[in-house]
């Protein structure tokens, strides 16, 4: 029981569900809100290979984690001792197979799903869980001891947890004219502009939530050499970078909450206000005033629920 335990936190089981919840709310609230009129007959993604899917993205980040924390051994005895699992309760051989077989099933699914929903192309979703995987070993390997790679490294890939449903829909055939797709373009204009939407703020959100991490890992990461940004530039300097970039997002959010009220949205908007900007305030504020190791983690998992709010904020989207 204690092995199992030690694997999902290894996986970061939190983190996995997350996806699965983000990926999930944005095809059912806005995907299939927006094409289901056009689309009685058939959901625009067949469910089975949505989950399967939904499930190889699942187990590519779960192998992205695996071989993060493999590398990271040393500076994690530094930062975080006690949350320590490769190399004090997993062996690190295990580690690296497990890291192996996940991975790879990961894209043996995305390439199983690619054959069985697309009439051409049927190569895309596998070839791309793939790019992700190795993305994924050299930002663990190289590109997180880099000075702002690594952060944006991961804020693509989170916001690749979105785009990839909207890439899908680009090449899955229509099941009854295979020459046209499956979602009209009026449409699928629409379920693009709600891409930008969503990817975005996950991209900011998160590239705001690695600086921070940085920060609170900076002894660790200083001792081994690791060129971050609160190594290379300071703690002063990076903090005013996070700034900056939570200062956008709030303004970016709230002119967005403008049109959104045009159009009568007044829930997601509420929503929105309460628990997306009002809370980034917050953030702020503690970002300034924060010292110590333990105040940057307190921040980091304060971004993380802003996340987990502005992704269910698709629930009170009003889509017609």
């Amino acid at each position: 029981m204690k092995l199992l335990s030690a694997f999902f936190r290894l996986v970061r089981w939190p983190n996995l569900v997350f996806i699965a919840l983000t990926q999930y709310l944005f095809y059912t609230c806005i995907v299939n809100a927006i094409t289901w009129k056009d689309t009685v007959e058939w959901p625009a993604i067949p469910g089975k290979y949505f989950w399967l899917l939904s499930f190889s993205s699942i187990l590519v980040a779960a192998g992205g984690y695996i071989i993060n924390d493999y590398f990271d051994l040393n500076i994690d005895r530094i930062n975080k001792p006690d949350k320590l699992v490769i190399g004090k309760i997993i062996s690190r051989r295990w580690a690296m197979l497990w890291h192996v077989v996940i991975s790879v099933a990961g894209v043996m699914i995305g390439f199983y799903v690619g054959y069985k929903i697309f009439h051409t192309k049927k190569w895309l979703i596998g070839i791309a869980d793939l790019i992700c995987v190795v993305l994924l070993i050299f930002y663990s390997t190289t590109f997180k001891k880099k000075l702002l790679i690594g952060n944006v490294i991961i804020s693509l890939l989170t916001a690749w947890v979105i785009v990839i449903i909207t890439v899908v829909l680009k090449w899955i055939p229509n099941p009854i004219n295979l020459s046209e797709g499956i979602v009209p373009h009026s449409d699928y204009l629409r379920i693009y502009k709600f891409t930008v939407l969503f990817a975005g703020f996950a991209f900011i959100i998160s590239l705001i939530r690695e600086v921070i991490k940085d920060i609170e890992d900076v002894e660790g990461d200083a001792k081994y050499n690791c060129k971050t940004m609160p190594v290379v530039w300071g703690i002063p300097a990076s903090k005013v970078f996070a700034a900056v970039w939570i200062i956008v997002l709030i303004g970016a959010l709230a002119i967005i909450q403008f049109y959104v009220l045009q159009l009568g949205w007044w829930v997601s908007s509420f929503y929105c206000f309460l628990l997306v900007i009002a809370p980034l305030i917050f953030i702020l504020k503690k970002l300034y005033e924060a010292q110590t190791s333990k105040d940057y983690h307190q921040l980091s998992s304060a971004i993380k629920l802003v996340m987990l709010a502005g992704i269910l904020s698709m629930i009170f989207l009003r889509i017609t």
